[in-house]
């Protein structure tokens, strides 16, 4: 399929996007280790041991997260 053929696509961001992004930043603000908590296991899909490996904290301060 050529692009011309693509059918065209918005880049109007959808609300609930818009709102998770929000509530992300918000949280990153109040506490950031806990922002990237949410961000790598529910969006890297990294699992608890990954996620504590990264941060350089132990599982249970992730599971605590």
């Amino acid at each position: 399929m050529s692009l011309d053929e693509a059918p065209v696509l918005t880049h109007k961001p959808r609300p609930d996007l818009v709102a998770l992004d929000d509530a992300l930043s918000a949280l990153a603000a109040f506490d950031p280790r806990k922002s990237q908590v949410v961000e790598l296991r529910f969006f890297g899909g990294l699992s608890v041991e990954e996620t504590a490996e990264v941060l350089k904290v132990s599982a249970d301060t992730v599971l605590s997260d």
